[in-house]
């Protein structure tokens, strides 16, 4: 092994603190809120099961063979309808690229606009996926404030006056990755004001946009871009099944080309079986009613989190209130680091992902992400219980 010399930009990679915890949380006596999986006893295995039936029976062969890299017509075109529909945003099938998840889309992204040294202003807290997946092009990190509102304006103004070669902005509006929180509509068009202002990209990343519980659906904000600055992900792994890994980039042509380019020499395409899957599925079933179905339970197991956490937990902590999405974040008292609860609250099989990775450039560290989708009712209220009893404990209330 010490034969081998790797890149520098290996240094700078190490794995995802939520991968490695979910390989320690796989044990089934082990109650786990600590990943962002969807839950899958609402997957649609049988009708899924019925669409690969019909597609190895009508195009089996086109199905097992190679596809055009920016992915198959009949479901762009499905997607294009769809993000029209649901998010206002208006574009045709040549504005958009199918990526292996949206979790390519940000690969991507970092490699068609930065190089080593470039700026990416982000929220803080943030993805911690995208974190990772920028940090190979080696930029620099800036995080900016945000409130229960979003991003606030004026922070990112103070930034971008004040700092050179910003390549783009990473945000996610609704039900954001890891807070939970929502942008107001307030919040976005000031955004689009200073983005335009600025001229700065953006990446808008929307993976949980449909699961709202509660409130009205806002604009996207690539439905408020008029002059082509936002380049929007989408994804179909929290509405209809991850494992397909059915993502999309929806750009200006110019800046589209440049993902395809990058796409080509990434993998080709996506799995020509996995796109006929998909469109079949939407051609036999009704997605919106399954959306319907995903967002009533993850409602209620939401709303038993938050009520279980109201008795449980200690006076002193805070949490978010989210409208929609998957997770809700926990704040600590000053001067409580959740690594340290962690291991405590995992000796009593309850894990959850500790909130510091989530800062792009670390710290603040008493903060901890919950996730409630992907528990049942019964396991929610006996892990809240068990991580109740740790935290009063430990900060000794």
């Amino acid at each position: 092994m010490e034969n081998y010399k790797f890149s520098s930009r290996m240094n700078l990679l190490k794995g995802s603190e939520i991968r490695e915890l979910m390989a320690l949380t796989a044990k089934p006596e082990v109650i786990s809120f600590a990943g962002g999986m969807p839950a899958p006893e609402l997957f649609p295995v049988e009708g899924v099961k019925e669409a690969c039936i019909q597609v190895m029976d009508e195009a089996g062969k086109n199905a097992l063979q190679y596809c055009p890299t920016e992915g198959l017509v009949p479901l762009r075109e499905k997607i294009v309808k769809r993000m029209e529909d649901k998010l206002q945003i208006k574009t045709d099938i040549d504005h958009v690229l199918l990526t292996s998840g949206s979790q390519q889309g940000l690969d991507f992204s970092a490699r068609v606009f930065l190089n080593p040294g470039d700026v990416v202003l982000m929220e803080s807290p943030s993805y911690l996926g995208a974190v990772n997946a920028f940090k190979a092009c080696e930029p620099t990190f800036k995080e900016v404030p945000t409130d229960d509102f979003g991003m606030i304006p004026e922070e990112l103004e103070k930034i971008l006056a004040t700092t050179d070669n910003v390549k783009m902005i990473y945000v996610i509006p609704d039900f954001q990755n890891p807070s939970g929180k929502t942008w107001t509509l307030e919040r976005r068009e000031k955004f689009m004001e200073l983005v335009n202002k600025y001229e700065i990209p953006v990446i808008e990343d929307n993976p949980y946009g449909e699961l709202r519980f509660e409130g009205e659906y806002l604009p996207s904000l690539k439905s408020m871009d008029t002059k082509d600055l936002v380049i929007f992900l989408g994804t179909m792994s929290k509405i209809l099944a991850p494992g397909l890994r059915i993502g999309w980039v929806c750009a200006n042509e110019k800046v589209l080309a440049k993902y395809n380019f990058v796409k080509q020499g990434a993998d080709l395409q996506c799995s020509s079986l996995d796109q006929l899957v998909a469109n079949k599925f939407l051609d036999m079933y009704d997605l919106d009613a399954h959306v319907d179905k995903i967002r009533e339970v993850y409602h209620k197991r939401r709303d038993l989190m938050l009520k279980t956490m109201e008795e449980c937990f200690p006076k002193s902590c805070k949490w978010t209130h989210p409208e929609g999405g998957l997770f809700t974040w926990v704040v600590l008292p000053e001067g409580v680091n959740a690594k340290d609860i962690a291991p405590k609250c995992l000796a009593q099989n309850v894990a959850f992902v500790p909130g510091g990775s989530f800062f792009p450039n670390g710290g603040k560290e008493n903060h901890f992400r919950l996730n409630y989708s992907n528990a049942t009712e019964e396991r929610i209220v006996e892990g809240i219980q068990r991580m109740g009893a740790v935290l009063k404990e430990a900060l000794g209330e």
